[in-house]
């Protein structure tokens, strides 16, 4: 009897701390999508609308940072039986804090480029880009979400995040190849920082994927 209340516990543990975790992936796909619709803004001289999203970006990833806490104060909580499954969740939700804190970095470039004179293929550009992170996010949303109650297809899931994240990497240096075709029209100082922005949201596709591995740890445990 002490053994079925202990098994007891220990699922509802895991169920709450997942539930956490598929909140904060949540907080975590707002900010990819408002990114996307920033650099799309961006795209289209709505700088304004652009700086209104990048500031939502802000708050949202102060709340992924507090679901963390939550999750890793929950997992506190656990028994010492399921010590592989919490490490193995603790790092999945340290990734989606880190998949926001890149996506607020790439956020932070383009406020800094609001007034740059920037080519529309460039921008255009990124738009492709984060719109392919926008699916790499919902892929992971959608796999998180199966864990507990399908893991063939959390693993499945996990796969596909992987495939879209491989796609965003051709997009990413296409991106790159332009830096040559307008290095004479852009100035250095600009140059940079548009660098930085492509690169952090390659840091966040790369994220994603690494999330994926723990999701399909997580799900062949169940």
């Amino acid at each position: 009897m002490e053994k079925k209340s202990y098994a007891w516990f220990e699922r509802r543990r895991r169920t709450k701390a997942l539930d956490l975790a598929q909140e904060q992936i949540i907080k975590a796909l707002d900010t990819v999508t408002l990114l996307h619709q920033a650099t799309k803004q961006m795209a289209e001289t709505k700088k304004k609308e652009a700086i209104r999203n990048i500031n939502n970006i802000f708050k949202v990833e102060k709340e992924v940072d507090s679901l963390r806490t939550e999750v890793f104060k929950e997992l506190s909580k656990g028994a010492a039986l399921f010590a592989d499954y919490r490490e193995d969740l603790m790092h999945l939700v340290k990734r989606l804090d880190t998949l926001a804190d890149h996506v607020k970095d790439a956020a932070r470039c383009i406020k800094m480029l609001e007034d740059s004179q920037i080519p529309k293929e460039m921008w255009e550009s990124v738009v492709q880009t984060t719109s392919k992170l926008v699916d790499c996010a919902h892929a992971l949303r959608g796999s998180i979400e199966k864990i507990t109650v399908k893991p063939p297809d959390a693993i499945k899931g996990a796969k596909k995040v992987e495939e879209i994240e491989r796609e965003l990497d051709e997009g990413y240096l296409k991106t790159k190849s332009l830096f040559v075709k307008y290095g004479d029209q852009v100035n250095s100082g600009t140059m940079v920082i548009f660098d930085d922005l492509v690169e952090f949201i390659e840091y966040a596709a790369d994220m994603c994927a690494d999330t994926a591995d723990y999701i399909v740890i997580l799900a062949s445990r169940e």
